[in-house]
């Protein structure tokens, strides 16, 4: 996997993957795009979130929404690192059955989530879920 970035003026950089697709980033004060943390965090609920539907959906659950909500710490001084990262998996869907949504979680967890699993070993992760009826 490659990626390459380009500054493009105050703290604003132009991040390309390899597949061509292209992320607007800022670190400056007035913070026109999201932040590199800010990045890793949305990247891992979205692996995450990727994980919990493709599980579902294989589970023949009648999903109509998953959402992922994040909430992480980060340490006091420099380098102000992540120390805590919460995910918490809001599912909708018809009849969703809460045994399914635990394991989703779980699996994404403790095998899947490859942001995650590259996180834990040095961010403290934790997850919790909620089912909603449309």
């Amino acid at each position: 996997m490659t990626a390459s970035v380009q500054w493009t003026g105050e703290m604003t950089f132009l991040a390309t993957s390899a597949s061509g697709h292209r992320v607007v980033m800022d670190a400056g004060d007035e913070l026109k795009a999201p932040t590199p943390l800010e990045m890793v965090l949305m990247s891992a609920g979205t692996c995450a979130s990727v994980d919990v539907v493709s599980i579902l959906q294989k589970a023949r659950q009648r999903v109509s929404g998953v959402h992922c909500e994040l909430c992480a710490k980060r340490a006091d001084s420099a380098p102000r690192v992540f120390t805590d990262i919460h995910l918490t998996f809001v599912v909708s869907g018809d009849n969703v059955a809460e045994k399914h949504v635990e394991r989703a979680v779980s699996l994404s967890a403790d095998k899947y989530c490859s942001v995650a699993k590259m996180l834990e070993k040095a961010v403290n992760i934790t997850h919790s879920y909620r089912i909603e009826t449309p």
